[in-house]
């Protein structure tokens, strides 16, 4: 019986091709969106309206916002 056996090497340089060819978001976006995710969790954090932010989608697209408006590097936002 011959089986195949993927070797180390190669899946990980697959998974290294995947990563770095097609990021899309810069880690400053990145680092903006941990900060909204942090301040939701300690209950901080404040959607336009004024109300407290529950939803962790809802934080994600607010620290996206701010980085847009920072000017990193962040996709468009989907029509």
């Amino acid at each position: 019986m011959a089986t195949k056996k993927a070797t180390k090497n190669s899946t990980a340089e697959k998974n290294a091709k995947k990563t770095s060819s097609s990021r899309s978001y810069s880690p400053a976006a990145g680092e903006s969106v941990e900060r909204e995710m942090k301040a939701m969790k300690q209950g901080k954090l404040k959607s336009g309206s004024g109300q407290k932010v529950t939803n962790p989608k809802q934080a994600i697209a607010i620290g996206l916002s701010e980085a847009r408006k920072a000017g990193k590097k962040v996709p468009k936002k989907k029509s």
